[in-house]
C-alpha cells in the first residue's frame, strides 16, 4: 500500500469501482477494515504509558481500508485502498460507505441453504 491515505472522494470512487469490476463478477472477494488511528502517548499517566488506549485525550480519527482480496502470489493485480477519517466526519463518512457498500452488494448471489435444510432433516429423521 502506498504510504499516503486517499481523500474521501478518491476512496469512494475506487470502492465503487472495485465492486464493480471484479474479475469474474460471479465471484471475488472485497475485504472491508477498519480500525483507531494510534496517537502520540506522551501522558504522564502511567495507566497512559501502559495502556494508552484506555486513556485517550481526545477522541481517535479511525483508518478503514479496503482490498479486492488477491492472493499473496499474485500481487499485481491486488488494489489497497486507505483513508483516515476524522471523528467529526464519520456521520456522513458511514452513510456514503453504508450506500456504496449496498449498491456493491447487489450482484451477489444467495446462498444455497438446500445442504444445510438436507442436513437438518436428515438428523431429524435420526432423532
Amino acid at each position: 500500500m502506498s504510504s499516503q491515505h486517499l481523500s474521501q472522494e478518491e476512496f469512494f470512487d475506487k470502492l465503487g469501482h472495485l465492486f464493480n469490476h471484479r474479475k469474474g463478477s460471479d465471484h471475488g472477494a472485497i475485504y472491508l477494515t477498519q480500525k483507531r488511528l494510534t496517537y502520540d502517548p506522551s501522558e504522564k499517566s502511567t495507566v497512559a504509558k501502559l495502556f494508552p488506549d484506555l486513556v485517550p485525550n481526545k477522541p481517535l480519527p479511525i483508518i478503514v481500508r479496503a482490498t479486492n482480496g488477491k492472493s499473496k502470489r499474485d500481487r499485481s493485480d491486488k488494489d489497497k485502498l486507505s483513508t483516515v477519517v476524522q471523528p467529526h466526519e464519520l456521520e456522513a463518512f458511514y452513510v456514503r460507505y453504508a450506500d456504496i457498500c449496498k449498491a456493491g452488494m447487489t450482484t451477489l448471489k444467495p446462498r444455497d441453504k438446500s445442504k444445510k435444510k438436507a442436513k437438518a432433516k436428515k438428523k431429524k429423521a435420526t432423532a
